[in-house]
């Protein structure tokens, strides 16, 4: 069982950034692909990035290309979301999740997931 905790959501003005953590509880974090979702009120949970087991490769939805970077920390069995260039279109919860094999851009391809953290961008 894997359990995932995020944090680091907030408050912040459109240019600004932020950086989201995610801690995992997993002994064998290092055997999951990590990645970030969100959820805008009234809209599908959608695919932001993506990160391999060892962080050698990382993937990103195309709304967020150039301004997000995925990153983990295997000793610390933690995944990180750092934002910037924030627009306020990236206003939504943002879930961390995980999985054995593959990345992949699904929601349902995901067995576990977080419980979320806001991120608000005001204009």
């Amino acid at each position: 069982q894997v359990q995932l905790v995020e944090s680091g959501g907030g408050l912040v003005q459109a240019g600004g950034s932020l950086r989201l953590s995610c801690a995992a509880s997993a002994r064998t974090f290092s055997n999951y692909y990590m990645a970030w979702f969100r959820q805008a009120p009234g809209k599908e949970r959608e695919f932001v990035a993506a990160i391999s087991w060892s962080g050698a490769s990382t993937y990103y939805g195309d709304s967020v290309k150039g301004r997000f970077t995925i990153s983990r920390d295997n000793a610390k069995n933690t995944v990180y979301l750092q934002m910037n260039s924030l627009k306020p279109e990236d206003t939504a919860v943002y879930y961390c999740a995980a999985r054995l094999n593959y990345y992949s851009v699904y929601v349902h391809a995901y067995p576990h997931w977080g419980q979320g953290t806001q991120v608000t961008v005001s204009s």
